[in-house]
């Protein structure tokens, strides 16, 4: 299974995958499923703090690659993020957001860069303008959130 590493400005990292938790009742730091967070405080020593990222990345590497996110491009915690990219090991994706993240729980037992299609496609799908809609309860499932597919996927991962 694909590891991932969550590096984010404080308290972001956290945050996602606590978000993670609460959408799929489940805390994907907790039953061996290779996740790990790195909240980057402002101060951080930008040194130590990779030291740190390569410890988590070494957790998480079970020999099927690792997707690291990050919220910000050219940040510190992007910069930190990007120097973890080794081609066809360890992959960087920035601009990291809940439905990315979803996504990337729900498809990591494949190949790496499969993953990281599937990743981009929920973060970008996930940001949408918001208009004047019908109630909640009279949408459809697909109308709602997380594809019950993926929720499936997910459990069954587990």
């Amino acid at each position: 299974m694909i590891g991932v590493l969550i590096v984010a400005h404080t308290p972001l990292a956290s945050a996602f995958a606590a978000g993670a938790s609460h959408v799929y009742s489940c805390a994907p730091e907790r039953a061996g499923s290779q996740v790990r967070v790195l909240d980057v405080q402002p101060d951080a020593d930008v040194a130590a703090t990779v030291d740190q990222a390569r410890r988590l990345v070494a957790e998480v590497d079970s020999g099927a690659g690792v997707l690291v996110l990050t919220d910000v491009f050219g940040s510190t915690p992007g910069n930190v993020a990007a120097r973890l990219a080794e081609p066809g090991r360890v992959a960087v994706v920035a601009g990291v957001n809940l439905p990315m993240l979803l996504r990337a729980l729900c498809y990591r037992d494949g190949k790496l860069g499969d993953t990281v299609e599937k990743a981009v496609a929920g973060g970008t799908q996930g940001v949408l303008q918001i208009t004047a809609t019908q109630p909640l309860q009279n949408q459809s499932a697909s109308q709602r959130g997380p594809q019950g597919d993926d929720l499936a996927r997910l459990h069954h991962q587990q």
